[in-house]
């Protein structure tokens, strides 16, 4: 299940003061949004609650570094491969902002109604003085992004002259010809520049103010605007460190540099899974139906399949065929998770089963799907190698067999192992509803301690949960050497 964060819906109304005069009878006062992050921040660490929520695996490691930047009211970079978080955390520090903020209406900087920055915000407090319309502004709305691409200009970050305005009768020179960037547009907020290496050096070179004096400068105007905001940055590392990539000046500009990484911890990976894999099987109405209307219950995905799917994930991170440069994505995880899920949702379908539940013959879908995540090391030129599958195939079969030790260790499987002594095959298959799995064994002894053992709640064992228990003991038994296994496309055969 994915957290809600704080930046996505409104969670109280907008306050009363609609004009000027309103706002200063209410006490309200000027503060930065580097002043606003700090003091949230503390408020938060103070009170014993998460300082950016959602972020697994960071607690000990990433956070404080950020925290401590943000105390400190450094604008900062984040380096790290991808699928590390690092868009997610910087998405995440909008929530450290106030919930609403006084914006001058019709101001496109955002501006603070008691802290003016432009030519036009002043003329508008001076011609209404106390009547100047006050409007609010939500903290998701706080927030500017942009991926650094190589056709990205000065223009999209910083701003030009708008023609246009030109035409309606302003004079060249005149600031209010101006047509401001993201980044002024974001003023008094969080802008972000993703992959920050790929942006030209020429427009690197445009952040610079904005970075130090805190200002911007547009071809030849002399216009000089105290931009209020905090800039984040995200790059690989190989890239911010390599030099030619990123020009010296703004690396120096920034505070504090910040290491991402992978989960460090199993037990984290895990976490990351649960919270970030969903489908759109994700809940149901109170009548039990799912939420489309398809008749069926909610997929289960037990929690040894969850487990094979993380320990898959940091095998393929650490292996010698993939090039570690590349790092091996989250999403990797993510998206085999949801395709082990849409396997079972498939069979339910096919065979007509009530509650789609995975089982381990799922597992080799993940292969196919998640290749094309993988950067191999050694590649060749065919992009139809077959070695590349064969060293996926063989990770998760590995996964698969220390999930099956870590989780059946002194479990006594055999009453399972005797049903094969007299010659007696179990076929098994990704179209082979549960029942049908369970009719060739008949009663299975120690099933219940079975169950238990992963993970099961006596009241929720259902036939489709002992097939997925007793599928992934059989597995088990067959990649511990105790059972032979014959596989034929979707057919898998188990026996002595």
């Amino acid at each position: 299940m994915v957290e809600v964060t704080e930046t996505a819906t409104p969670a109280n109304p907008s306050p009363a003061p609609t004009t000027l005069g309103e706002l200063r009878a209410s006490g309200a006062t000027y503060r930065s949004v580097k002043a606003e992050l700090r003091a949230n921040l503390l408020a938060r660490l103070g009170a014993g609650r998460p300082s950016l929520p959602g972020m697994v695996g960071f607690e000990d490691t990433v956070l404080p570094e950020v925290e401590r930047a943000l105390i400190a009211g450094h604008d900062l970079v984040l380096l790290g491969e991808r699928g590390q978080g690092k868009t997610r955390l910087i998405r995440t520090l909008v929530g450290l902002l106030d919930e609403w903020t006084p914006v001058l209406v019709g101001s496109e900087l955002n501006e603070h109604p008691l802290h003016p920055v432009s030519v036009w915000a002043h003329r508008q407090v001076a011609e209404h003085g106390d009547a100047t319309p006050v409007g609010w502004l939500h903290r998701s709305d706080r927030f500017g992004e942009k991926l650094a691409t190589p056709d990205t200009s000065v223009g999209d970050l910083i701003g030009d002259v708008d023609p246009i305005k030109v035409a309606e009768g302003r004079t060249l020179g005149d600031p209010e010809t101006v047509h401001y960037g993201l980044v002024p547009r974001t003023n008094r907020g969080i802008f972000s520049v993703n992959e920050l290496p790929d942006l030209a050096e020429r427009i690197q070179v445009a952040l610079l103010n904005v970075l130090e004096e805190r200002d911007i400068q547009i071809r030849g105007y002399r216009v000089r605007l105290p931009l209020d905001l905090l800039l984040v940055a995200s790059a690989n590392p190989e890239d911010y460190t390599n030099r030619g990539r990123i020009i010296t000046p703004l690396k120096d500009r920034f505070g504090a540099e910040v290491r991402t990484h992978y989960p460090i911890e199993l037990a984290d990976e895990i976490r990351l899974l649960h919270q970030e894999a969903q489908t759109s099987w994700s809940g149901r109405d109170g009548g039990g139906d799912t939420a489309d209307g398809s008749g069926f219950d909610v997929p289960v995905v037990p929690e040894h399949l969850v487990e094979i799917v993380a320990r898959f994930t940091r095998l393929v991170r650490e292996s010698s065929h993939v090039d570690q440069r590349s790092g091996v994505s989250a999403r990797f995880a993510i998206a085999g998770l949801e395709t082990i899920t849409a396997s079972a949702v498939r069979r339910a379908a096919i065979a007509g089963e009530t509650r789609p539940v995975a089982r381990v013959v799922d597992l080799p879908s993940v292969v196919p799907a998640s290749r094309g995540k993988v950067e191999f090391a050694d590649a060749g030129s065919d992009p139809d190698d077959e070695r590349e599958l064969e060293v996926l195939e063989h990770l998760l079969r590995q996964a698969t067999a220390q999930t099956f030790r870590a989780r059946c260790a002194g479990l006594d499987l055999t009453g399972l192992q005797e049903h094969f002594t007299g010659g007696e095959t179990v076929e098994s298959g990704e179209l082979v509803p549960a029942p049908a799995l369970l009719g060739q064994l008949g009663t299975i002894p120690k099933l219940a301690e079975l169950l238990g053992r992963l993970g099961v709640p006596e009241g929720e064992q259902s036939a489709e949960q002992a097939a997925a228990a007793v599928e992934f003991a059989l597995e088990g038994l067959y990649l511990t050497r105790r059972l032979a296994k014959d596989t034929d496309g979707t057919r898998t055969v188990y026996g002595a």
